[in-house]
């Protein structure tokens, strides 16, 4: 019986990998990458290159809706035929037909987790690459202008960062970056009441073993607190103790979509936390738990697929591909809507995260409760 119902869910799943991802990337990339070819004469060799890269993305995306749309088809082919009246008349109860789907659900999260880990962000970071390659602006291994960094503390001093009043501290802007030394620098200072000092340099090497900044050939200009320059001192070569994050931000040139969880994990306490930028770091928290919580999306749409097919009814393919669209449609929606809130704090990252799951693992547990009774 697990083998049958296995086999019947299979199809339905890989039909259903191939039409969602097909218009996701249709969507997503395949109309991007049209216009490039045509407008700025990308050849048709590299765009189908970046076409293949840029598929694991939308596989992934695919393989919680398309876990709905199998467990849905399966169990309502099933039903229609009378399939299940007659393995509960065998004593087979609800839950048990239902552990076959619940089972392959739990495989495909696996599968989508490794995709997500292990194939997805290279495959994201590798079109990016190729793709600036193409059209002669290959992106270097750093950012070549406008670094920029703002680093925030607490005004009452406890650090925890929660519903606490922020200030600026210091404020860091260099106009280039060559891979090693940083132009035009600029320092504005407000660790003290207002505005201290500011350093101005024509450039600046941060000096990875000392952790310490040495700005050369610049000017440095106290502040009085009526705003005036008190003290101004030229300088040939100066060390100045600043944190290394301008550093590692110029440093960095993936995007959260082409780092795993291990990679946005480290970026989050290298960087992202030492801006102090609270609204930035609860945006990189959220995007880590959705790593985690996305492979999880299978096990629940298939418990709501599984649970809403083997309620007595017949209903056939269009009428499940249209129920699974609005099911899909209403996640999405909720999901959205708790990351929003999760961005501007009402939210904690995790709750953010897995809010819509939980949500939609209670609406199946409740449909199979009913069935089952």
């Amino acid at each position: 019986m697990d083998g049958y119902i296995v086999r019947e869910i299979l199809m339905p799943f890989l039909f259903g990998v191939g039409a969602f991802s097909s218009i996701g990337i249709s969507v997503g990339a395949l109309f991007e990458l049209i216009r490039r070819v045509t407008e700025s004469g990308l050849s048709l060799g590299l765009a189908m290159q970046i076409f293949v890269l840029k598929l694991p993305e939308f596989i992934v995306l695919a393989f919680p809706m398309s876990t709905l749309l199998a467990t849905m088809m399966a169990y309502s082919r099933l039903s229609a035929d009378s399939e299940l009246i007659a393995l509960r008349g065998c004593g087979v109860s609800v839950r048990r037909m239902i552990a076959p789907a619940i089972i392959f659900s739990i495989a495909v999260t696996g599968v989508t987790f490794a995709f997500n880990e292990l194939i997805t962000p290279a495959a994201n970071y590798q079109a990016d690459i190729t793709l600036d390659r193409a059209l002669n602006s290959e992106r270097p291994p750093f950012r070549e202008r406008n670094i920029l960094y703002r680093e925030f503390e607490d005004i009452d001093g406890d650090g925890d960062g929660d519903d606490d009043e922020q200030r600026m501290r210091r404020l860091f802007y260099a106009e280039s970056f060559d891979g090693e030394r940083m132009y035009e620098v600029t320092v504005l200072d407000y660790s003290q009441t207002g505005l201290s000092q500011i350093v101005s340099a024509d450039s600046a090497i941060f000096n990875v073993d000392e952790k310490t900044w040495d700005f050369y050939d610049g000017t440095l200009y106290a502040v009085s607190p009526d705003g005036s320059f008190g003290q101004t001192i030229t300088f040939d070569t100066q060390e100045i103790q600043l944190p290394s994050t301008p550093f590692d931000i110029a440093n960095r040139t993936k995007g959260d979509e082409e780092m795993n969880i291990a990679e946005a994990s480290r970026y989050l306490d290298e960087v992202i936390m030492k801006t102090g930028d609270e609204k930035e770091i609860r945006t990189f928290k959220i995007r880590i738990q959705q790593k985690y919580s996305l492979p999880f999306v299978c096990v629940v749409f298939g418990l709501v697929g599984a649970s809403l097919g083997v309620r007595p009814q017949r209903t056939g393919k269009a009428t499940s591909f249209g129920i699974s669209v609005i099911i899909i449609f209403s996640y999405y929606l909720i999901a959205f809507i708790s990351n929003a809130m999760g961005e501007v704090g009402i939210f904690s990252p995790v709750i953010s995260a897995w809010l819509p799951i939980f949500l939609f693992l209670g609406v199946g547990v409740l449909l199979l409760q009913q069935t089952s009774n």
